[in-house]
């Protein structure tokens, strides 16, 4: 458990962060003891409260088990942590994780058709007017990020209108977690944002009640940038794998 000392402003934050690379790199695995709250304050180079701070932190998010008065046991993240993770796993000392980001990308194509599904059922004229003003913002931008923040509040009035709490609990985590990188993705996220008419005839299928069309609509306005996305990460793993 290769530590070093904090030097960032939040420095709960960055414990939290050392910690959780090494549980997700495999340096700390499932049921190993951490080092005391005094040990971990001497190495880091922070006050003891900071580091209990930040256990608290871990042990809300489910990465650690904090026992009274015994050890902090590292768990299996992957079986006991939530979504509420997921911000914190998609970018980790800078740098995205590929794999996180991959998955982050099927997970949205899945839920997105479902909850478009259930907003035609559930929605229908009622939703259809608001979409429609949205798309109209949507429509009025060339701004890569503004496009983006438009279309977030798209899919944000068709997850209500699909009510569905677990929908909704995933979409925000997803949104948390995709909101940091807005600036980043708008070259790849052009061909989906900047592509209104597709977002009109999902708006359309919701308004007709009709989910089955819902869900057909709701994939091809997605399925663009996921694809470009999904070729962009492999380009990526090809060119670290000749290095």
């Amino acid at each position: 458990m290769p530590l070093h000392p904090v030097h960032r402003r939040s420095v709960p934050d960055e414990v939290f962060d050392q910690v959780l690379a090494d549980v997700v790199d495999g340096e700390l695995s499932p049921g190993e003891p951490l080092p005391s709250e005094r040990r971990l304050a001497e190495v880091l180079g922070v006050s003891r409260p900071a580091v209990r701070e930040a256990l608290q932190r871990m042990a809300a998010t489910r990465l650690v088990d904090v026992r009274q008065g015994g050890a902090t046991l590292v768990r299996d993240f992957k079986r006991s942590a939530g979504l509420d993770l997921l911000p914190r796993l998609l970018v980790r000392s800078g740098t995205l994780d590929a794999a996180v980001v991959r998955s982050i990308l099927e997970a949205r194509l899945a839920i997105g058709p479902a909850a478009a599904a259930l907003a035609a059922e559930r929605g229908g004229t009622t939703l259809a007017a608001t979409l429609a003003t949205t798309l109209d913002d949507l429509a009025g931008t060339d701004d890569g990020v503004q496009q983006q923040v438009h279309a977030l509040a798209f899919w944000d009035q068709v997850v209500d209108a699909a009510d569905s709490v677990v929908f909704r609990l995933m979409f925000n985590s997803l949104r948390a977690a995709y909101e940091p990188a807005l600036e980043a993705l708008a070259p790849v996220m052009a061909a989906e944002v900047g592509h209104v008419e597709a977002y009109r005839v999902l708006t359309a299928a919701i308004a007709a009640g009709d989910p089955h069309t819902a869900r057909v609509a709701a994939q091809s306005v997605l399925r663009p940038a996921t694809t470009s996305l999904m070729e962009a990460l492999d380009a990526l793993g090809s060119t670290k794998e000749e290095r």
